[in-house]
């Protein structure tokens, strides 16, 4: 059982997203009975904005996906020749690992391997459990063996089970391998500069594009102030993708998009499952807290806060791919798609976290406060009640009123299925775009079966509540009852 986790007498506001779900499902339903027509009007305003926000949402898709393929054109390698601090800049790669096989860690060594930044400045710290001992460091030794050489040096750590205050997951994991990695670089780099390392801290089953380093490290040795950001890349969800069930693939690119869409506004823009960071930072901070379950968001917070607001997310416009979650049945690998989809909503964690840190430092002003709280309530809360008050509770008003011979009332399915319709636009732009990022077609997948990956679009309505919805509504509900999630490992077969 993960351990309960409290900021001072902060409770109300772990209560509080659940509270303003529950509250908006309650009045909805009450007022339907009562005052049908309120809600009616409700909904109308509600789908017209939701429709304006699909739109400029496209348009910022639109825009990353054009500049991610302007950067996979560029020859990022050879514009490193030019600036000469690219010569000194390391990498460590931090893979935490918990039961994977040395088929799925193997595939992410091969990809940095083949990377084009100069493999002699990338360190790969392999960091195992201890509930996984004797598979681990098996795995490990035979990843010594084999690219040992190939890098700079290969660097294994076990983190121990049952350590006090943590919750057993990949924050707490990453949280070790921070700690003896730095013991470990004092050791044998001491004159290896802070300012002069990049960590990336990826999930075991990440394939880095092949330009990721130099383009990070051009980046890194570009921007202002390089120590005081984070390094957001694309995410895919594609390793997979050709063999996973429509609902998945559906949830994998519903991801890929948002990402897209924060790209653009990095303003808006928190660090995300496998990124990249800047070791002096980590340093700083302490690493990754090792008692919480979204430790991919929660460090870039960590970071803001130390530094007074002085830091910020520059998004790179190169992907990484991830495995699309899957399980040995169809139902199996549903199941996994709600129980990932819930982790990431549990990122609703971090709202006590903001509200605390954030009224504690009178150096931030109130602008960027109101602005990091205002974001995070409006996006969970948005992720829960959306698709459900769109495709639900919208069309029950209607169905209790529609006896009533008010104008507005008569008028408003025709009106509500236009806004729909033009919203679809929405849907067939996602449609095309996910074609594109699709990855190579395995020789023993169909040829045509990027007919089926254009059709499943139409399942969206559905997965948009059973594995949106739902998952976020479980989320924070949990949190408001005080039931604290653990941190589930997401499954990784091919």
């Amino acid at each position: 059982m993960p351990t309960p986790y409290r900021y001072g007498n902060l409770r109300f506001w772990e209560m509080f997203p659940g509270l303003l779900v529950w509250g908006t499902f309650s009045l909805a339903l009450v007022l339907s009975f009562v005052e049908p027509l309120w809600v009616i009007v409700f909904i109308i305003v509600f789908d017209l904005l939701w429709l304006f926000r699909v739109l400029y949402f496209n348009i910022f898709v639109i825009f990353s996906w054009r500049r991610y393929r302007q950067a996979s054109r560029v020859d990022w390698q050879k514009k490193l020749s030019q600036i000469p601090r690219a010569e000194r800049i390391f990498h460590l790669v931090f893979l935490p690992t918990y039961k994977e096989s040395y088929h799925i860690i193997r595939a992410t060594l091969c990809s940095l391997k083949e990377n084009s930044y100069p493999n002699d400045r990338i360190i790969v710290v392999l960091g195992g459990e201890g509930g996984d001992k004797e598979a681990f460091e098996k795995y490990a030794r035979r990843a010594q063996q084999e690219f040992g050489r190939v890098f700079k040096e290969v660097i294994v750590t076990l983190h121990p089970s049952g350590l006090p205050d943590e919750i057993p997951g990949k924050g707490s994991n990453l949280n070790w391998m921070g700690h003896e990695v730095e013991k470990y670089l004092q050791k044998h780099y001491p004159k290896l500069a802070d300012e002069d390392i990049v960590v990336s801290a990826f999930d075991v089953d990440t394939v880095a594009h092949s330009q990721y380093f130099s383009y990070l490290t051009y980046l890194y040795c570009t921007v202002e102030n390089p120590t005081r950001s984070s390094y957001q890349p694309i995410a895919l969800f594609s390793n997979n993708i050709w063999t996973a069930p429509a609902p998945v693939r559906i949830g994998a690119f519903g991801t890929t998009f948002w990402l897209f869409g924060e790209l653009t506004r990095p303003e808006r823009l928190w660090t995300f499952s496998s990124h990249s960071m800047p070791w002096k930072m980590l340093r700083d901070v302490g690493f990754w807290q090792k008692d919480i379950v979204s430790e991919d968001s929660r460090i870039f917070m960590q970071a803001y806060l130390h530094y007074h607001g002085e830091y910020r997310v520059t998004p790179m416009f190169l992907p990484v791919s991830m495995d699309a979650v899957t399980g040995r049945t169809y139902r199996e690998s549903l199941k996994a798609l709600y129980v990932q989809m819930r982790r990431w909503a549990w990122g609703v964690e971090h709202l006590p976290f903001i509200v605390d840190g954030l009224g504690r430092d009178p150096a931030i002003s109130r602008f960027k406060k109101f602005r990091y709280i205002f974001n995070h309530i409006e996006g969970m809360y948005t992720w829960a009640t959306a698709p459900i008050t769109m495709f639900l509770l919208g069309w029950l008003p209607l169905w209790i009123a529609k006896d009533e011979a008010h104008t507005l009332i008569q008028s408003a399915p025709f009106t509500l299925e236009e806004l729909m319709q033009l919203a679809m636009v929405g849907i067939f732009i996602s449609a095309i775009m996910s074609l594109t990022l699709l990855p190579r077609r395995p020789q023993d997948v169909h040829q045509h079966t990027w007919i089926i990956m254009l059709a499943q679009w139409l399942l969206l309505p559905v997965t948009f509540i059973v594995f949106g919805s739902f998952p976020a509504i479980d989320a924070q509900t949990r949190l408001m009852l005080g039931k604290y999630l653990g941190f589930n490992v997401t499954k990784k077969t091919r």
